[in-house]
């Protein structure tokens, strides 16, 4: 088994060599597998157990005061399955492999994914709050009140901004909020044959309570064909606008080689949008890329054919 893991696109994370050895657990674990689905399974089932990652537990906060998750799979014959806005479910990849291998849909949201979870006994009511997150939430110098309305404008005057700046994106500076977000977890992995893809994430800093981002949605957070799979990054509403991991593996289609196919969807991506992101590549031969234009993006890779 070959596979590719990454924590996340944005600015350089605390404690770089703690998260990267997190990584490193997570890659070997997924090259221990001996299924594909089951390895991107593995690697991301780690890194949502670290509070390090915004995956599971130590997730984003949403304006209601709740963490909800995300997560998607897809493999090389185009079945996939996700699931989003999960509260007080850390196996999210779990919920997403469910919804794939148990139900005719792609897609299921809230409660609903929740009841899906307790159905087969992925563990809900799971407190996914991580003692940094609680700290930045408790040091807030205002919270939300009022309807829908009255969250929408206190949202659009932080979302994005860094859990440890409380910035938001009307701050005048060169480091943009989405440029900060991070820690969005994914991983690729191939048998020689097959391929599984995967992404995983807790959503970003202070957004409205329901939002959903680029991470379950197929071909914006992760994508997989014949032809390879991808895994994104960074600014979701703009990964979502531009489908970043479907321009990825169309440039895999057009013959481009992994690497290749990485930086293409990248240049492409920041021609047409300010926002940052990253994405890993990995074709059926165990060939490799990646790609951010965020200060740092940390990725592990594990394996052999």
């Amino acid at each position: 088994m070959r596979i590719i893991v990454h924590g996340g696109a944005g600015s350089p994370p605390d404690e770089p060599d703690d998260r990267q050895q997190v990584l490193d657990e997570a890659a070997a674990a997924g090259a221990a597998e001996t299924d594909p689905t089951e390895a991107v399974r593995a690697a991301i089932r780690t890194l949502e157990a670290d509070p390090w990652f915004n995956a599971g537990v130590g997730s984003a906060v949403q304006s209601d005061g709740y963490i909800r998750t995300d997560a998607g799979l897809m493999t090389d014959d185009r079945e996939a399955g996700a699931a989003c806005s999960m509260p007080g479910v850390e196996a999210a990849i779990d919920v997403a492999r469910l919804v794939k291998e148990e139900t005719p849909h792609v897609l299921l949201s809230g409660v609903h994914a929740v009841d899906l979870a307790e159905a087969y006994d992925v563990e809900t009511g799971v407190d996914l709050w991580s003692e940094r997150m609680q700290e930045k939430w408790d040091e807030l110098d205002e919270y939300p009140d009022g309807d829908k309305r009255g969250h929408a404008e206190w949202v659009s005057e932080r979302f994005g901004g860094d859990p440890e700046g409380e910035r938001g994106p009307d701050d005048d500076t060169d480091n943009a909020p989405a440029d900060r977000d991070h820690d969005t977890v994914g991983a690729v992995a191939t048998d020689g044959e097959d391929i599984a893809a995967a992404t995983s994430t807790g959503g970003r800093w202070l957004a409205l309570a329901g939002r959903v981002g680029d991470v379950p949605q197929i071909g914006s957070g992760f994508y997989c064909s014949e032809v390879g799979g991808v895994s994104a990054t960074g600014a979701g509403e703009d990964i979502a606008r531009l489908n970043l991991s479907r321009r990825a593996s169309q440039f895999l289609e057009d013959g481009l080689d992994a690497q290749q196919a990485a930086d293409a969807a990248l240049a492409e991506f920041g021609d047409l949008v300010d926002g940052s992101a990253g994405v890993i590549v990995m074709t059926p031969d165990g060939e490799f890329g990646e790609a951010y234009n965020s200060d740092a993006m940390q990725t592990a890779v594990d394996g052999s054919l």
